[in-house]
């Protein structure tokens, strides 16, 4: 390739990474926002997509149904996970991330709070549904949320106490539980959660009325970026971008992906269930099950991220992944006194933060339009891979009448998924700084892809 080539994707890739970047007027307000979009994630992923997994039991009991019906809800669940992900990431640029996120936040509560209303199984399952569609749809739009109100610097953390959002929403349901199960009152849990999910979209919607980001910003890309060469024109086509989403890096991690939806969320889905009719636990026992998970996933995600930034994220994913195969293994083998807590710890070191560590992998080895590319096809894969995993779960278990056979899976996946990681390529091998982004006074380097 010759210099000018060089120079002229140098200077693409320069000029997809710009953003339009408003600074709040007060540093209290980039507080505020980071503990908003920490909210909402609370309430999409840890009530909208997780609570249906601490009550299946108690549900089941009351609304009649197996647990193949339980799969088929929860792998409808993928598919609305999936198709909000693809309509979010198309309907965002369109009227704007604020808007989406707000009516994903309004459109959550208000399922929470209708799926008590009814006994009917199929519209409980369209509700879960729509519910698992909502965190998808309130997930895609933050990074642009972030972009304009929050520094540079301080991007990664933000994003990764949001991404430790679904542990709070975890923590307040295991709460919850003990509280209105044992009466027979599951709905009021519903009641509950939609109540706080709808405050959470009001205060949302004044605080990003009052930041401007109902405001549509102008794509000032071309307009601050450097001079595009006529050389460089015939790499921004469609040949060029199917080579680069067609790398093998990024092959691998779309199947990790895969795996990671396979693997970690029938693990979840099925975890109450196990504890408390294959052996016999409380319903108090389980809810600090769940409630350790919570709480080790307020900082797991951000302590991995942190490791990650300076070991490289593909050990970060080793160990997560190590972690996922102990705690199976603990559930599989030992499922005795204490150690299923242990196993929720385990389990908990390794969610939380591998949600986050992907974006960051494909962020370091790419830029701009390619890494939001690859990071939609990525959502794709971890929906299609929770699909078959919950699927093939509730069947598994109906079938042979006990769920160990669902975790000896998650145990052998997390061993391949250990394996695919140490494949991926180093992020030195391949990324390095190519420029850097001076936005409202600030000096920040832009990773990407330079081969």
């Amino acid at each position: 390739m010759s210099n000018d080539k060089t120079t002229g994707l140098l200077a693409i890739e320069r000029a997809h990474l710009q953003e339009p970047f408003t600074a709040p007027s007060h540093p209290l307000e980039a507080v505020v926002v980071a503990l908003l979009l920490t909210s909402v994630v609370a309430a999409t992923y840890g009530f909208g997509t997780y609570l249906f997994a601490q009550l299946v039991t108690d549900m089941r009991a009351d609304l009649g149904f197996g647990y193949t019906v339980a799969g088929t809800i929860t792998a409808a669940g993928q598919f609305g996970f999936l198709a909000f992900a693809i309509g979010g990431a198309w309907l965002a640029p369109r009227v704007g991330g604020g808007q989406v996120v707000i009516g994903s936040v309004v459109l959550c509560g208000a399922a929470l709070g209708v799926l008590p209303m009814t006994n009917n199984i199929l519209l409980v399952g369209m509700l879960l549904t729509v519910l698992s569609g909502t965190a998808a749809s309130a997930w895609v739009p933050m990074v642009e949320i972030v972009a304009r109100t929050i520094r540079y610097r301080h991007r990664g953390k933000v994003l990764g106490l949001a991404s430790s959002g679904t542990s709070y929403g975890v923590f307040l349901n295991s709460l919850l539980v003990p509280i209105f199960v044992p009466d027979g009152g599951w709905r009021g849990v519903w009641y509950t959660v939609g109540t706080g999910t709808l405050f959470v979209a009001a205060i949302a919607l004044v605080v990003f009325a009052r930041l401007g980001l109902f405001r549509r910003q102008p794509d000032e890309s071309r307009a601050t970026g450097p001079e595009i060469g006529p050389d460089a024109v015939p790499d921004t086509g469609i040949l060029a971008r199917v080579r680069a989403l067609a790398a093998p890096w990024v092959l691998l991690v779309w199947a990790i992906t895969f795996f990671n939806g396979f693997s970690t969320l029938p693990f979840q889905n099925y975890l109450a269930p196990y504890l408390r009719e294959e052996l016999a636990l409380s319903v108090d026992f389980a809810a600090l099950v769940w409630g350790t998970i919570g709480f080790v996933g307020m900082f797991a995600g951000f302590v991995l991220g942190s490791l990650s930034d300076r070991t490289g994220v593909r050990l970060a994913l080793l160990i997560s992944y190590g972690f996922v195969f102990l705690s199976a293994a603990i559930l599989v083998f030992a499922p005795v006194g204490h150690l299923p807590v242990a196993a929720g710890v385990l389990f908990a070191l390794a969610f939380y933060p591998i949600f986050g560590l992907v974006p960051a992998y494909i962020a370091k080895m790419a830029g701009g339009r390619r890494a939001t590319a690859i990071f939609g096809i990525a959502n794709v894969t971890l929906g299609l891979g929770g699909v078959i995993g919950n699927y093939l779960g509730g069947i598994v278990k109906d079938a042979t009448g006990t769920f160990i056979w669902v975790y000896v899976a998650v145990a052998v996946t997390g061993v391949l998924l250990g394996l695919l990681a140490l494949s991926l390529p180093r992020e030195s091998d391949t990324a390095g700084p190519i420029g850097t982004n001076r936005q409202a006074g600030e000096d920040s380097v832009l990773p990407t892809q330079c081969a």
